[in-house]
């Protein structure tokens, strides 16, 4: 029996089931959660030593995921996914328990990097590179639109109200905005 036990929490059922062979061939014992409840089922269950946690879980923030799974056992490896990155979603996650914070598409390969299984423990990088160019007005406006829309649990009525704008005009600028 493997001694890495990973909880994959995932409402992409075909993604989940995709990281669930690639993670069970390096030895991994893996189970799937889609939601919260799920999570809660799987944390009864077992106390697992990794996890991926999607940030959003249909209609759901998967943040809440991340603090459930490190209020149940802190030395758990958290790696949270998304395909809707900003810079205020990384710093919660990594505020609520998170090991590390990856943008999608993101391969097996870099998620284990992740949990950082070579030394053991959550170290940063020195060697990161630092950037000199400035944020533009856009990526403001998206992080903050986001921030509020994540504070919502993504009710895109909400976080309208919130911002001051009309929800189609909320809906339009969340259709357009590009993914990297």
């Amino acid at each position: 029996m493997s001694d890495k036990h990973l909880l994959i929490v995932e409402d992409d059922g075909a993604f989940a089931k995709t990281l669930r062979r690639s993670f069970e061939r390096r030895g991994y014992v893996v189970e799937i959660a889609a939601d919260q409840g799920a999570v809660a089922t799987a944390l009864a269950e077992r106390t697992p030593d990794f996890a991926v946690v999607d940030l959003k879980l249909g209609a759901t923030s998967g943040l809440a995921c991340v603090q459930a799974i490190h209020a149940h056992d802190a030395t758990t490896r958290i790696v949270v996914l998304t395909g809707y990155a900003s810079i205020a979603t990384a710093v919660e996650a990594i505020k609520l328990g998170a090991t590390n914070y990856l943008a999608k598409p993101s391969n097996t390969d870099d998620i284990e990097a992740a949990f950082g299984q070579t030394d053991g423990a959550a170290a940063g990088n020195v060697d990161a590179p630092l950037t000199n160019r400035p944020t533009s007005i856009k990526t403001l406006e998206w992080e903050h639109i986001h921030q509020t829309l994540a504070a919502n649990n993504f009710n895109i009525s909400e976080t309208a109200r919130q911002l001051g704008m009309h929800r189609r005009t909320l809906a339009r600028k969340l259709e357009k905005q590009t993914v990297k």
